[in-house]
């Protein structure tokens, strides 16, 4: 266990596990992996607030669309001692219960002694007695964070779209992993390389050849579909793509339409409306209908022995509409998830009030998914974070 789960109390761990197990009972496929990382999470910054600590485990348990659409009404029942009622009504937009919903019982539903936990129940406590009057003096960053990027069209907002990019970015580059690879000295032995030298003196291993690690830092390739369906969606989606490759040199950006187009060398302007200007030149067609499966095949073909290593992950922008064949979309899917180390599909409809993937190329690509999360926010975008330092 990490010093910073440790740091949450033995009250804090306890109720955290409850909210797991709770979370298992209503169909969510959770293992110890996520609840060590729940438990970082309890012990940060994030706990400070509901409207932090919500989408940060919604973003690590949730792996389903089944689980995203049950996943704030178990949150608000066990740690706000709030019934779904009063959960909906909050939300501001009456929503159906998920079918099967399994509620906590009352007594399991406190919020313990630890005082991450106190801040949560606190800060939630507070905003309700308020009520309106509280909600309408909140930061206009916390306001913001929950627009739909359908109507983030101020400048102003822009620019704190792209303030969002770049702490990603730096978050995502300070996360490196380690790979050996030889070295005169080092940790371990290469026995492989030490008997290939040993050939020049008669087999006898005079030159020792040792190991050591090498960091290797994740690698980011976005792949934005521009087209017609997501055209309230793309042009914030640019800019954020932007920001990501201004500050994150390990990273790919394509566009996609009726084809597959590379716009990372314009993208780099410094200038961001600049950027977006050259972007256009290059992606004609930009609006039209969508072949998400030919754009995939072009990539795999000339893009992605070039762009993908072991720690890559490529995250597809998309509410998987495609004009071709589904079956199509599938295979390329399938040959995509060989090469990298995660498939992370942000679908902007997601945050819809009802929605369903049932679009067929949508469902044949839902197979091959490591991450299927909403995309139509900046608070959704801020979830990813902790997915993507789990890479």
């Amino acid at each position: 266990m990490s010093a910073q789960a440790q740091s949450i109390g033995e009250a804090s761990r306890h109720k955290m596990s409850g909210f797991i197990r709770t979370l298992r009972d209503n169909g969510f496929v959770i293992g110890l992996a996520e609840t060590r990382d729940a438990l970082n999470i309890l012990g940060g910054e994030a706990a400070a607030r509901p409207s932090r600590l919500r989408p940060a485990l919604r973003a690590l348990l949730c792996s389903r669309q089944s689980d995203w659409q049950k996943f704030n009404e178990i949150f608000d029942a066990y740690w706000l001692l709030r019934g779904m009622k009063s959960a909906t009504r909050i939300s501001g937009a009456p929503q159906k219960a998920p079918s099967g919903l399994q509620t906590v019982e009352s007594g399991a539903r406190g919020l313990g002694e630890s005082e991450n936990a106190d801040h949560v129940q606190r800060g939630e406590g507070e905003a309700l007695e308020a009520g309106q009057s509280k909600r309408e003096g909140a930061s206009r960053a916390e306001r913001l964070s929950q627009v739909d990027f359908r109507h983030l069209t101020q400048p102003e907002d822009l620019a704190a779209a792209h303030d969002i990019a770049a702490r990603l970015a730096k978050s995502m580059r300070a996360r490196l992993t380690r790979r050996m690879h030889a070295r005169r000295s080092g940790q371990k032995l290469d026995l492989r390389r030490t008997i290939h030298k040993s050939i020049a003196h008669g087999g006898t291993p005079l030159e020792l050849v040792h190991r050591q690690r090498k960091d290797k830092p994740l690698r980011l390739v976005v792949l934005l579909d521009a087209s017609g369906s997501m055209s309230l969606y793309s042009s914030v989606f640019l800019r954020f793509m932007h920001g990501v490759l201004d500050s994150f040199r390990e990273a790919e950006a394509f566009v996609f339409h009726t084809r597959l187009v590379h716009v990372s060398p314009a993208l780099r302007e410094r200038d961001a409306q600049r950027a977006v200007e050259r972007m256009s030149l290059l992606a004609q067609g930009v609006g039209g209908g969508t072949r998400i499966g030919e754009s995939l095949a072009t990539f795999n073909r000339w893009h992605a022995r070039r762009v993908i290593h072991s720690r890559t992950c490529v995250m597809i922008v998309s509410d998987g509409y495609d004009t071709g064949p589904a079956e199509n979309l599938g295979a390329e899917m399938a040959a995509l998830h060989k090469r990298c180390r995660r498939i992370a599909w942000l679908n902007p409809m997601i945050g819809w009030q009802d929605y369903t993937p049932a679009a067929a190329g949508m469902q044949a690509a839902l197979p091959h998914i490591d991450l299927f999360a909403p995309a139509h926010n900046l608070a959704s975008l801020q979830a990813l974070e902790p997915y993507l330092a789990r890479i």
